[in-house]
C-alpha cells in the first residue's frame, strides 16, 4: 500500500508525505494561517509543545522558533517521511536542536510529556479513536496546560467538529476560548 492509499481505521484518509509541500507552502501564511499569529499568547518561551501531526513542520518551526533555546517542541508523527521532510526543514533553519522528532503509531500518540502546550492541527479528524486520542493528550500535558484543536470546515462538518468538542470535555478538558482561524473551526481548551 503507497502512501496516498493509507487511511486511518474509522477515520479519515492520511495526507501522504508525497503532498506534503501543500501542508508547508507559503499560501497558507497569506490566507491566514501564519503560525506565529495563530499561536500568539499560547506558547511562551521555555514552554515545552508538543506538535501532534507535525507534517513537513510548517508549525513545528515557529514553535520552535517561539519556545526559544530553553524550550522543546515534540514533533509526533505517524509517517516516518513527515518526520524526514520536518527535520531537513529545521536542520535548514538552524532550530532542529531544540525539536524532539517521534515517531507514532495509528493507536497511540506515544508521547509522555509533561507539557505545557499541544497542538493538534488539522489531524484529529484521521484518528481512528477520539476519545482515547483526547484521553492520552490530557496524560501528556502538564495540569493547566492547553490544546489548541483545529480542523478544516471544508472537510469536517460543525457536527463531527462539535463531536469532538464533546469527547474532549469529557477526557478532562474545558474550553477557554474559540479562536478565529482562517477556514477552520478551533477550540483552544484547558486541562483540568
Amino acid at each position: 500500500m503507497n502512501d496516498a492509499d493509507k487511511t486511518m481505521p474509522e477515520g479519515d484518509r492520511v495526507c501522504p508525505a508525497g503532498r506534503a509541500w501543500l501542508l508547508s507552502t507559503s499560501l497558507r501564511k497569506m490566507l491566514g494561517q501564519n503560525p506565529e499569529t495563530i499561536l500568539k499568547g499560547m506558547v511562551r518561551e521555555g514552554d515545552t509543545v508538543v506538535d501532534i501531526g507535525c507534517g513537513p513542520g510548517f508549525f513545528t518551526l515557529p514553535l520552535a522558533r517561539m519556545v526559544g533555546e530553553k524550550g522543546s517542541v515534540i514533533a509526533l508523527d505517524l509517517q516516518e517521511a513527515m518526520l524526514e521532510k520536518m527535520q531537513l526543514r529545521a536542520e535548514q533553519s538552524g532550530l532542529l536542536p531544540r525539536i524532539r522528532p517521534q515517531l507514532c503509531t495509528a493507536g497511540s500518540i506515544g508521547c509522555a510529556g509533561p507539557a505545557d502546550f499541544a497542538l493538534a492541527f488539522y489531524m484529529v479528524h484521521e484518528v481512528p479513536d477520539a476519545a482515547r486520542f483526547m484521553d492520552e493528550t490530557r496524560c501528556m500535558l502538564k495540569e493547566r496546560g492547553r490544546l489548541l484543536l483545529v480542523e478544516p470546515k471544508f472537510h469536517v462538518h460543525a457536527a463531527k467538529f462539535w463531536k469532538t468538542v464533546e469527547i474532549t470535555w469529557k477526557a478532562g478538558f474545558t474550553l477557554l476560548s474559540e479562536p478565529r482561524i482562517a477556514f477552520s473551526r478551533a477550540v483552544l481548551f484547558e486541562r483540568v
